[in-house]
């Protein structure tokens, strides 16, 4: 199983947050919102369902900190809305 890591306004698989080998980005918004602005996934890990467990992470970082997610990265964007259980940080 791969280990995600937490690093500067993201998260990240692989030994270098530099260049990781998959990561989702965020950056703070007003009124303690995050804006997820973009999710990656290297050839090597795809298909592992490591991009929705990077969505998973933002989410349980964002209720952790009492914040709100603004997904503007699509892919983001489509596993928050299609999982019931994340709709609680979705910003509206």
């Amino acid at each position: 199983m791969t280990e995600i890591k937490k690093g500067e306004n993201k998260f990240f698989a692989g030994d270098n947050e530099a260049e990781p080998l998959a990561e989702i980005t965020f950056s703070p918004a007003d009124d303690g919102k995050l804006i997820i602005d973009h999710t990656f996934v290297s050839d090597e890990l795809s298909g592992q369902g490591l991009a929705g467990k990077l969505v998973e992470k933002v989410v349980r970082y964002a209720r952790a900190e009492g914040k709100k997610i603004i997904p503007e990265c699509s892919y983001a964007k489509r596993k928050i809305d299609k999982t019931l259980e994340f709709q609680d940080v979705l910003a509206r």
